[in-house]
This record gives C-alpha cells, structure tokens and sequence, in this order.
C-alpha cells in the first residue's frame, strides 16, 4: 500500500484475518490452496465473510500496539503526565522531548493494517452483494460506512501525530502490487477524510440495538451514523470550518434529547440524568444520593454510558485487553503505572488555589490521586468511585471508595458527548465576539455538572462570562482549560495543544503549557518546540529505509540516523 515495509503488514493482516474466518468454516481448505488463492478466490463470496473481516478492523484498533500509540501520541507529550514507575527507555525519551526516529512509538505499521483490512471490505464488500441474496446493499453500504470511519479514526491519528502521511484507499491483496508513495500534505488527507464521510454518513446504521436496555453496548462499540458525525466534526474543527462543526455537533445533541426523552418516557422518571439547559448529561449525585462519583462509574468504569458515541470495547473474558490502562496507569497490583501526574495538576487543590480545579471539582478526584509522593493515574483504573468534597481541606480528607479492576478490561473512549459540546464551544469562540455567550454557555454546562451544580440552581454558576469575554485569546484559555480537565489523560491534549499552534501559526502557547510539568530543562524544550516542525513526531527509520519518497520531517535531519534522513 505504502512502502514494502507497511505491505508486510497488510497483505499479512488481510491474509490472516481471511484465513481465521476459511479455518472456521472448512478446516482442510488451506491445505489445498496457497494462501492468496483462499483469500482471493475462494473467501468473498457471502455476507459473514465481509462481517468477518468488518469485525477483524474493529478488533485491529483494540490491538495492544495501537491503543498505545493512540495514548503516546495525543497525551504523552502533553503537560498532563510525567515519569511513573519502570518507564520503558522509548517512552521516557519521548517524556523528555528526545524524539529520534529509532523510537518504536514512531512505528506506525499496525495503523495502516487496520486501514488496509477498511481498504478491503471496500473493495470486496459489494462483489460479495452482487452475489450473496442474503446480503443486502443497505447492509454492504452500511459495513462500507462502518469500515470507512475506522480508515479516517486511523488515518487522523496519523495526520496528528506526523502531519503528512501516505495515502490510499486502494488495498493491498497480492504480492504484485507496489506501494511506495510519498507523503500526502496533511491539508489533503483531511479534505479526503472528510469528502469520505461526507459520502457514507447517510448509509451508517443510526442504532444497532434498538429496544432500550438490551445490548446497548453496540450503539457505542460500533460504529454509528452519531459516530460518522462526531468524527466529521472534529475533521472540520482541524480544517477551520466553524459552520459545519456546529452543525454536526448540533445533529448529535439532537440525537442525545431524543435519547433522553424516550428513555424518559419508558421510565416515567430518570434520577441519574439531567437536562442542563437543554443538554442531557448524567449527574455526579443521581437524585437521593449523597455521593459523587456516577459520571465517572458510567463513562469510565462500567463504559457504553448514555454519553458515549464511540469507544472501545474490552473483555477479559474474550480476551479482549486494554494493555495501555493496565500498565501505564496502573492496576490492582500496582496503583502508580508507568506515567503519573505532574504536581501542579494536584497542588492545594482542595484548599481551592490550585491553578487548573477548584477544590469541589469531581473530576480531579477521580483522575488522580496521591500515593508514595507520586500523583497516580485513577482514571480509568477503577471500576467505580464514591466519595463526597464536602468539608476536605486536604487530600486525607477525601473518603474516595471504589474497587480497582483486577482485570484489563477498561473500555478506551474515543468519542463522548462532551467532546461534542466543547468542539461546539470551540468553533462558536472562532466565529467572533458574537458568539461568546454561546460558547461559554457550553463550557459552563460542564463545568457546572463537574462540581455538582445542577440546572436548577442557576444562580450557582461556576464559572463567570465578564472573566473571559473579553478577547477571543481568554475564551480559548478557558476552552483549552475546561478540555484538560474533561478530557485529562484520555489521549487528547497533545493534539489539542498542536491544533491551537497550527491555527496561530506559532508554537508559543503549545511551549508554555507544555514545560508546565518541567523542572529542569525547560529552557532547552521550549527551544526544541519552537520549531513548528518539531510538535510532530519523525518518521520511522525503519520506513525510511524502504521507501526513498519518504522525506524525514526536517526538525529531525540531524543527530542519529541523520545518514537515513538527508
């Protein structure tokens, strides 16, 4: 597809996950026929081959190599997270800003095998409809939705992390073809991005379960026109195109109230969600309760929550392993992971002069907490929380209750509904002063939910429009800041600080938050991101070894392996 040394990985991916699903059905056929032989000529001929191979995408992006990618990209070189406990070499030269192409993080192979396994079942899914009657062209426009929007979540994730990738969306199925592209100018594949879904959305299944309560999980697990949407909105808001980021945050808030009030007329009465203006979203106290912590046990410890739009899903018991929470932020064994929070993420946040949360603040107590003077990683980590911040004036004071997972089946969320309201708020800050209210309006929506204060007590604002209204650079400091906090160790705001920067077209306000979490060498990282090139991550030497149209990003054309890069 692209160069030798991706095909390896996806002619092997197609071949593999063909062949999984051939052993299944007729247990002599490969020994019969040569491998190409089974997935060109004999697999593509009924409707559970293409599910198969549909299901074979979902489960590439669950692979231990990409969640991890997905993570060390869009967070680790963030202001959120510092060293932890036994930090691999690769991962800690990337905390310290020692970025060289021989860093395994910057090999990006496993991605474009999902995109090739997403490249086949566009090609092959209708051949097999033109055959199979029972595989209807609703059903292949629908798998061709589905696999279309886990080509672009791959491909995005590339773009921000390399900013111009290769680019197809032909696959690779036998040895003759050759793949050895440059690099398409992030800009395009953006554009092609978007024109992709802008062309399926219609065709994606709108729910999968439709009876309320009855195999939810798949409205978020999988992917859904809601999902299309989202991720339309997030291409647009890279790509500076306010309108139609509202607009489809607009379609899926529309979606959420429809939610919301057929889950209220099947119930008569919901205690665990409310509207805050006209937004659902779920309480930290559900009515009658005494305690905070339901937010965080829907979204992040029991997952497929009425706020999710896409995740990931994992089970221990079908071996289905989220590796990154297990490991980087830590377990029932060991609660502090390879990566901790810095100090000032936690300092005197209870007495309220911490600079990021307020001392009643839900979120902080469910991100981090202390241990061994470190600043362990909690989200994620636990299956549940239950604790209150009335009358704390220090960490000891907070009775936070709650089990931690004793297994690795953390769902990962890609996509939640407070990512459509802060994209929303964002794009409402980039049209101009006119639309500031509404932009803060959104922002205040969760700010107040975070800290308990419910839509009926709106008099208990906690945050002030006059504090920020007054120029468009203090409204994205209050967007940039109410993100980190929602979003805190969820794989975004490396990407979000990159977006900031590639709009200014100056890396200043990326540099000063991002040595927030330094000590020492501040100076010397500052200097390394003011290079606007350098808030990307280099080419893998292995890849420029292969292919020769492959030109390494120039902040990296120095130093090691400066041989390979000229």
């Amino acid at each position: 597809m692209m160069t030798n040394n991706i095909k390896k990985y996806l002619i092997a991916g197609s071949v593999c996950c063909a062949a999984t699903a051939v052993t299944t059905s007729c247990s002599d056929f490969l020994d019969i026929l040569p491998m190409n032989e089974v997935v060109l000529e004999n697999y593509w001929t009924e409707k559970k081959d293409v599910t198969s191979v549909v299901n074979s995408c979902y489960e590439g992006l669950e692979n231990s190599d990409v969640i991890t990618r997905m993570c060390v990209w869009g967070e680790m070189r963030s202001d959120n997270v510092i060293a932890g406990a036994s930090v691999p070499n690769d991962v800690n030269e990337i905390l310290k800003e020692n970025l060289l192409p021989s860093n395994s993080m910057c090999n990006w192979s496993r991605f474009y095998e999902v995109i090739n396994r997403c490249n086949t079942v566009c090609h092959y899914a209708p051949m097999v409809q033109a055959i199979d009657p029972n595989y209807t062209e609703d059903e292949m426009r629908a798998n061709i939705a589905e696999v279309s929007a886990i080509r672009a979540i791959c491909y995005f994730y590339l773009i921000r992390a390399f900013r111009d990738v290769p680019y197809s969306t032909e696959p690779s199925i036998h040895d003759a073809q050759t793949y050895v592209l440059p690099a398409t100018p992030f800009e395009d594949v953006v554009d092609s991005l978007i024109a992709d879904l802008e062309h399926v959305k219609g065709d994606a299944v709108r729910r999968y379960s439709v009876e309320w309560g009855v195999n939810d999980y798949q409205n978020s697990s999988r992917i859904t026109r809601w999902a299309i949407y989202t991720l339309l909105a997030d291409l647009y808001l890279w790509k500076g195109d306010w309108d139609n980021v509202i607009k489809y945050c607009d379609l899926v808030l529309d979606y959420k109230r429809e939610m919301y009030e057929y889950k209220l007329q099947l119930d008569g009465s919901i205690d665990d969600i409310e509207l805050f203006g006209d937004i659902p979203l779920l309480l930290e106290k559900p009515l009658g309760s005494v305690n905070s912590g339901h937010v965080y046990n829907e979204i992040f410890g029991s997952g497929n929550s009425f706020e999710s739009i896409f995740e990931l899903y994992f089970s221990s018991s079908q071996g289905l392993q989220n590796s990154w929470v297990n490991s980087y932020y830590g377990n029932n064994n060991n609660v502090v992971g390879r990566l901790c929070a810095p100090d000032f993420l936690m300092d005197e946040v209870t007495k309220g002069t911490n600079t990021v949360f307020k001392a009643k603040d839900c979120r902080v107590y469910e991100s981090i907490e202390p241990s061994n003077s470190r600043n362990a990683i909690s989200k994620y980590t636990r299956t549940s929380v239950d604790f209150t911040t009335q009358n704390i004036s220090n960490y000891s004071d907070l009775k936070l209750n709650g089990p931690r997972r004793t297994n690795s089946d953390a769902n990962w969320v890609l996509y939640r509904l407070s990512d459509v309201i802060l994209m929303k708020a964002e794009a409402e800050i980039q049209k101009g002063e006119e639309n500031y209210a509404n932009a803060f309006a959104l922002i205040n929506t969760l700010n107040k939910r975070a800290t308990n204060v419910t839509s009926t007590q709106m008099s208990s604002d906690t945050l002030k429009l006059e504090n920020f209204n007054t120029s468009k650079a203090d409204m994205e400091e209050l967007l940039m800041a109410e993100r980190q906090r929602e979003f805190l160790f969820e794989g975004k705001r490396w990407f979000d600080l990159v977006r900031l920067a590639r709009r200014e077209g100056v890396t200043s306000r990326l540099a000063e938050k991002a040595i927030q979490k330094y000590k020492q060498d501040r100076n010397v990282i500052k200097i390394k991101l003011a290079d606007p090139n350098y808030v990307y991550f280099p080419y893998a030497k292995s890849e420029l070894k292969v292919n020769p149209l492959l030109k390494q990003n120039p902040a990296f054309n120095k130093g090691e392996d400066s041989e390979l890069t000229k």
